[in-house]
């Protein structure tokens, strides 16, 4: 079952809802919002255990 008329409707919708002129500022503050968040040493470790890899 595809829904790509209710999806076209959403999207023209948001389009329509959408206030141009915030969305002008927004880009052009270039706010740090966009900054990735950092991360802890633990998060920054690759999920596959070194000794395991084949591929070095």
């Amino acid at each position: 079952m595809s829904h790509t008329n209710n999806d076209s409707s959403d999207i023209k919708k948001a389009a329509e809802q959408a206030n141009s002129q915030q969305i002008e500022k927004n880009l052009e503050s270039g706010s740090p919002v966009d900054a990735p968040e950092l991360l802890t040493e633990e998060e920054q470790t690759s999920f596959i255990n070194d000794d395991l890899r084949t591929d070095k």
